[in-house]
This record gives C-alpha cells, sequence and structure tokens, in this order.
C-alpha cells in the first residue's frame, strides 16, 4: 500500500495540490511586499467590523435592559455582548471572504461583496440583537425586574419587546451592511493587486513555457 502511494505522488490530484500551495505561498510574498496600508486593511480590516458587531451588542442589551427595567448584572450581561459578536463576526468574515479570497478559492468580485454585506448584515448586526434578547430575559426572570406572562402569551410578549429594538438597531445594521460591502471591496482589490503583480512577476521561462 505504501509504495502504490509513492507512485500515485505524481497523480493529477496530487499535482494540483502542490500548484495550489505553490500558488498560497506566491500570493503571501507578494501581500507582505504591499504597502502597509494594504497589509493592515489586509490583515486586520475584519476587526473593524468586529468592533462594530460589540458595539451593535452593547447597545442592543441596554435597550433590553431599560425595557425590561433589569438593573443589576450589568457587567455580566455586558461582558458576553462585547465579546461573542466580536468573536464569531471576525471568525465568520475570515472563513467566508478573506480566507476564500487569498488561498485563490474566490475570484468573484460580486460573490465576494455580496458575502461581505451578508455576513455584516445577520452576523454583526441582527445576531447581537437576536443574542441579547434570550441574556436579557433570562436575567428579567432571575430578578423579577418585570413582570413576565405565561406561556400561552410568551412568544406575543417577546415579539413585542423586540420589535422597537429591532426598529431602534436598523441603523446599525444599515452600518454593518455597508461596511461589510466595503471591506469585501478592499479586499478583493488587493487580491487583484496581488494578480497583476503575479503576472508581470513571473519568470520569463515559465511564460516561454
Amino acid at each position: 500500500m505504501t509504495g502504490r502511494e509513492f507512485l500515485e505522488l505524481d497523480s493529477p490530484q496530487q499535482r494540483l495540490y502542490l500548484e495550489r500551495l505553490k500558488r498560497v505561498e506566491v500570493i503571501q510574498k507578494i501581500l507582505s511586499e504591499l504597502p502597509k496600508a494594504d497589509q493592515n486593511l489586509c490583515n486586520h480590516g475584519s476587526y473593524f467590523l468586529a468592533a462594530n458587531a460589540s458595539l451593535c451588542g452593547l447597545v442592543a442589551n441596554n435597550f433590553f435592559r431599560n425595557i425590561l427595567h433589569v438593573r443589576r448584572a450589568s457587567l455580566v450581561s455586558a461582558l458576553p455582548m462585547a465579546v461573542i459578536p466580536f468573536l464569531s463576526t471576525a471568525a465568520v468574515y475570515e472563513v467566508f471572504v478573506r480566507e476564500p479570497l487569498f488561498l485563490g478559492d474566490l475570484n468573484c468580485e460580486v460573490c465576494a461583496v455580496v458575502r461581505g454585506g451578508l455576513i455584516g448584515a445577520v452576523v454583526g448586526g441582527l445576531y447581537p440583537v437576536f443574542l441579547a434578547l434570550p441574556m436579557n430575559a433570562s436575567l428579567a426572570a432571575r430578578y423579577s425586574s418585570s413582570p413576565l406572562p405565561g406561556k400561552e402569551n410568551l412568544l406575543r410578549f417577546w415579539l413585542t419587546t423586540a420589535q422597537p429594538v429591532f426598529r431602534k438597531m436598523s441603523l446599525g445594521v444599515l452600518i454593518q451592511v455597508l461596511t461589510g460591502l466595503y471591506l469585501a471591496t478592499k479586499h478583493h482589490g488587493i487580491y487583484v493587486k496581488i494578480l497583476q503583480q503575479m503576472n508581470t512577476s513571473r519568470d520569463p521561462e515559465e511564460l516561454q513555457a
């Protein structure tokens, strides 16, 4: 079995893997030679989207606390509302936009921009609001800060409670959409710069081949 694997090292799949690995190395090398502004935007730009997600989480948390008259455990509710949206937004943007771009798996500009906008809206804007609702609902029930309905009216109560918060957070969601679109556009532009550098700095012997 080992001999067979050794013989198949030059298989089409193996060659494709090696070519992809070499391409990734070239992309990373050219990226390190770009201006610092491009490098910083590429490596740390998603943190801006993630920081906005944390801010959305804190604002939504504050809205729900005021509506439910929760006055205790402010740090307990604020800490996860700042940390979880930040980590989630940064990770999702990395997995679905930045990493596929700079691995050469996402060449479509429209696809990258749409992904960026959706991540900004869903993960960076709406998710923190949805996360704040059960957090403050549990605190309201624990400290009896606001009268809660029975099971038959529970869904209607939370829909009524959440509606004004979602209306107030609509501007934040819009900002996150625009931020995600902007970041994805800039990241794709950096990727295009890298491709242009690869084409201009290609070895003459490789061009002749």
